[in-house]
């Protein structure tokens, strides 16, 4: 009996070691992804602007009438993937990051990612781009109607300003769907303190009200 008794112990004592040490690892990694996350979007390049000319164009277009298509196109040459095509500030989160091509794991471990089956930012239809919950689009929640946000890349500046809020199941195909103006689209996984596969999507939805 008191052998068995020990040996119960022992495993006891072995499986709480054996989990103390993964709580640790999982912690470390999480505090590594942060900070080089937090690295590289401090160090990220702009793409080069269009000329004063061009903008004014786009500009003058938007501003007659923001749910007519721009007849000239913004990008004269579609990205590839994994391409930097620019920056996404959110200044009430003081966020600043850059925004890639594609939405693999090795674009969102950079940054935020671009859903290359939607428009590019600036044009007119749904743009849409992910971040993780963790990192870029940490605290996404807080943003409310009226926020601004801050899309540059080599077409100009796009300033956007949240019209809509809302939480979808990670199934749901209706975030993605085309608009008759010019929308960005922010999604990361829900709930944010959620351990695992989250089963939702936070989704921020903003319309384009600014061309510079």
């Amino acid at each position: 009996m008191g052998k068995r008794l020990s040996r119960k112990r022992t495993l006891v004592l072995v499986l709480s070691v054996g989990f103390l040490i993964l709580g640790l690892v999982s912690i470390t990694w999480s505090i590594y992804d942060i900070w080089a996350q937090t690295h590289y979007s401090s160090q990220i390049s702009v793409p080069p602007q269009k000329d004063s000319t061009t903008k004014k164009i786009i500009e003058d277009n938007f501003m007659e009438n923001p749910s007519t298509p721009i007849d000239k196109p913004l990008y004269s040459l579609y990205p590839l993937e994994g391409d930097n095509i620019g920056t996404l500030t959110i200044p009430d989160l003081q966020r600043n990051l850059a925004i890639f091509q594609g939405t693999r794991e090795k674009e969102l471990k950079k940054g935020v990612g671009h859903f290359i089956q939607s428009v590019l930012p600036g044009e007119n239809d749904n743009c849409v781009i992910s971040g993780h919950r963790e990192t870029t689009f940490r605290q996404l929640d807080k943003l409310k109607l009226g926020n601004l946000i801050i899309v540059q890349t080599s077409a100009g500046t796009f300033t956007y300003e949240v019209s809509n809020t809302r939480i979808v199941n990670k199934d749901d195909k209706t975030v993605i769907v085309p608009t008759k103006t010019a929308v960005l689209t922010m999604t990361t996984c829900y709930p944010f303190n959620f351990i695992g596969d989250a089963p939702d999507r936070y989704i921020v939805s903003a319309v384009l009200v600014k061309i510079e």
